[in-house]
């Protein structure tokens, strides 16, 4: 149908009024899905210190790595906390100041992407407006993080607090090292959040079950005791004959880490010549366990491992145990799939499951 300017202005309008009700609608409904499951939803939550001096509002998975920082800077006698968005559009003033702690001096709204030319980020503009003209309002600044799924770790987040309770620069970035516009902010060593969670990472061959047997192993765990389980993989563009990474969590408490495994407990590798290609140590936890398919012999290993990798299990005081899945494999007839055998070694060596 055709219609007037006027017309159309006004009815376009006239749409105001339902917009500004779907806020309380979707508190309503939220509030019923929380007394069902047991999980608190609603459009803004508050997770942290009730005096928090200092909070990141953001939303997505990354808001589950930024609860595990507050966690544990809380537990170090800081004041912080976050805001998890769950209602966007609209995006309602009175539900977000309804949960922002009074006492809040500092923000840091993070976003997802990037807007070139903006003055900023969507979801921190919409949050410096909530705050235009308000007697005492907190220094706000805006950061980027995780753009094209870029892991956002538990040390990132501890950054931006630091950087927030320094009133740092704005539009900040966190998670690369931008040496050509500087905006990147300082990160820390990576720290482990939960020790009650076992935490495993498996690198494999593209094509030769590895990804396949660990996913089987997360289901057993998952579903044949009583611990939480998480399973994260990880594939280079090649797929077949590449290299795949495997991070495996398990424990008797909720798993709220949504990134990749940064201090593991065990290590497996599947192709020895992968000790000279990655720096797989690296991620090994001090006292860690380290599995290592190859057809070496424990004498002729020790020659063929490079002395980066020898020094480094050495600095990590690590358990350093070799299989030969090749040879078992084909006695058994399977052909080059070591993934079952390995599977049975990871279970002999993590006495937690």
């Amino acid at each position: 149908s055709a219609q007037n300017d006027d017309v159309y202005f006004q009815t376009r309008e006239i749409q105001n009024k339902y917009y500004d009700a779907v806020p309380a609608i979707v508190a309503k409904y939220m509030k019923g899905i929380s007394e069902a499951t047991g999980r608190h939803y609603a459009p803004f939550v508050y997770y942290g210190a009730e005096d928090a001096t200092d909070i990141i509002i953001a939303m997505g998975s990354a808001t589950e790595t930024i609860k595990e920082a507050v966690d544990y800077l809380n537990k170090q006698g800081k004041k912080v906390g976050c805001v998890t968005v769950h209602l966007y559009r609209p995006f309602s003033k009175e539900y977000l100041l309804s949960v922002v702690p009074a006492t809040v001096k500092r923000i840091a709204v993070l976003d997802r992407t990037k807007e070139p030319g903006s003055a900023g980020e969507p979801l921190y503009l919409d949050v410096k407006s909530v705050y235009y003209g308000v007697k005492g309002a907190p220094f706000i600044i805006g950061g980027r993080f995780g753009l094209s799924s870029r892991d956002t770790t538990p040390a990132q987040m501890i950054a931006v607090f630091k950087h927030l309770a320094k009133k740092g620069h704005d539009g900040f970035t966190v998670g690369i090292n931008d040496d050509v516009t500087n905006l990147s902010i300082p990160v820390g060593p990576e720290v482990r959040i939960n020790e009650e969670v076992s935490e495993l990472v498996f690198f494999g061959l593209g094509s030769d079950g590895t990804v396949g047997a660990n996913k089987n192993s997360i289901k057993i765990i998952g579903d044949n005791t009583d611990q939480y389980a998480q399973a994260y993989f990880a594939y280079d563009s090649k797929k077949a004959g590449g290299t795949t990474r495997s991070n495996l969590r398990f424990g008797k408490s909720p798993i709220h880490s949504t990134y990749y495994i940064e201090n593991a407990d065990l290590i497996s590798c599947s192709l020895d010549t992968y000790l000279f290609k990655f720096d797989m140590i690296k991620n090994l936890k001090k006292g860690g366990t380290f599995l290592l398919n190859t057809t070496f012999s424990a004498e002729d290993i020790v020659n063929y491992m490079p002395n980066k990798v020898k020094k480094q299990l050495a600095e990590k005081e690590a358990k350093f145990y070799i299989i030969n899945a090749v040879d078992i494999a084909r006695e058994l007839g399977m052909g080059r799939h070591t993934n079952t055998i390995l599977q049975s070694a990871i279970f002999k060596l993590s006495p937690s499951i």
